[in-house]
């Protein structure tokens, strides 16, 4: 019961925080389209998500006479069960993770690939020349770009030496890995919006071509368990991102110490000296340093009150948690922006994008990063005893 009700606390949250997405994208299309949006259902249009889920679910669900009935039905359940599992390792705050897996990162890999049958089964179950060339263009995308997001995490294990998602985020206390690995980032997010099939990559459900793709014979409530595959994996691709180049659930405003070391400490300039003793809410400030003596006494009450704080375990989950948050809904907005923005390339084009332009660019980085880790002594022990 106990592990049922863990559960529903893991998947739930995160399924209301789907449907908010796709309102988002919908408020954000509109606006940058110079359109209204949604915004009769609900104030300012927050419910309009459930009133589609609620007619799709209402709707008479029709199946083609000549497909595969059980897998039919089969298929788009394997997407969105396999998408859920990864949220088992995502680490959502200090000791805030349904299972502290050591190889979380195959973990979330190895889930992420199996959903790619979810989508063949759905495409060739349905008899239909469109959901079949739409499931054979998907299947092939997802495999090409597999490999290059795998290659870019290869990187990120080559500077921490862990699979485990909660090490490679305490790594990043220092410095975030977006500023070594900016090149590598760009790759990566490139990659990733090509393997959720968005825009201008959604060449599986190109309108023009294929009608709607894989997708294109399932209705009703089938259909919501495609619309609920592709939004969560939107979600659980920015909670990756943001885990492996953001720092996860690591300070947010803690960016600004972190510029400061890299470029001010460069030219050996001190300008910001008081931003590195105290902790005070989300910014270190030197107290001693800036008040005079006599409200010492006074300071040092409220440091201490804040330091009490937190340490307080519930306040640092919250703290941390938004921390993840917001970094998560920054690169979600990053994907509407670029749907927003950029025309649908040819699928030809994006094939020959990933294999002679993205992964020639990796496997020189993977040759020079190990080379560089070398000459400094930094590699992992687990490869220097290699």
């Amino acid at each position: 019961m106990l592990s049922l009700i863990e559960t529903l606390g893991l998947v739930v949250p995160n399924l209301i925080f789907v449907a908010y997405v796709t309102v988002g994208e919908r408020k954000t299309m509109g606006s940058l389209q110079r359109r209204i949006g949604p915004n009769i259902v609900g104030y300012y249009g927050l419910l309009q998500a459930f009133a589609d889920a609620l007619k799709l679910i209402f709707k008479e669900n029709i199946s083609p006479t000549q497909s595969n009935l059980y897998l039919f039905f089969l298929g788009p359940i394997v997407n969105l069960i396999f998408s859920l599992l990864s949220y088992n390792v995502i680490p959502f705050g200090y000791g805030l993770s349904y299972s502290d897996f050591n190889l979380g990162i195959l973990y979330i890999l190895a889930v992420s690939s199996l959903a790619t049958y979810g989508i063949l089964i759905a495409g060739w179950s349905a008899n239909s020349k469109y959901a079949f060339l739409g499931s054979l263009r998907s299947t092939a995308q997802l495999i090409s770009y597999e490999l290059i997001i795998s290659s870019a995490i290869l990187l990120v294990i080559l500077f921490t030496g862990s699979l485990n998602l909660n090490v490679i985020i305490e790594f990043q206390k220092p410095i975030w890995f977006i500023f070594p690995l900016f090149i590598i980032f760009i790759i990566f997010f490139i990659s990733c919006i090509a393997e959720t099939n968005r825009a201008p990559f959604d060449l599986t459900e190109a309108e023009s071509e294929l009608v709607s793709g894989f997708m294109t014979e399932h209705s009703a409530v089938v259909f919501v368990f495609f619309f609920l595959f592709e939004y969560t994996s939107i979600v659980i691709i920015c909670y990756i991102s943001s885990i492996i180049f953001f720092g996860g659930y690591l300070n947010i405003f803690g960016i600004f110490y972190q510029i400061y070391i890299m470029f001010f400490n460069i030219f050996n300039l001190q300008l910001i000296y008081i931003f590195v003793k105290k902790y005070i809410i989300f910014i270190e400030i030197d107290f001693y340093t800036i008040f005079e003596e006599d409200y010492l006494d006074i300071y040092e009450d409220i440091i201490n009150i804040y330091l009490n704080l937190k340490e307080n375990i519930y306040i640092k989950n919250y703290i941390s948690s938004f921390n993840l948050g917001l970094k998560t809904c920054i690169l979600i907005f990053m994907f509407f922006l670029i749907r927003a923005c950029y025309p649908r390339i040819r699928f030809d084009n994006l094939m020959l994008y990933c294999w002679i332009v993205l992964l020639p660019i990796l496997i020189s980085f993977i040759i020079f990063i190990p080379c560089i880790l070398n000459i400094f002594d930094s590699l992992p022990i687990f490869i220097t005893l290699l």
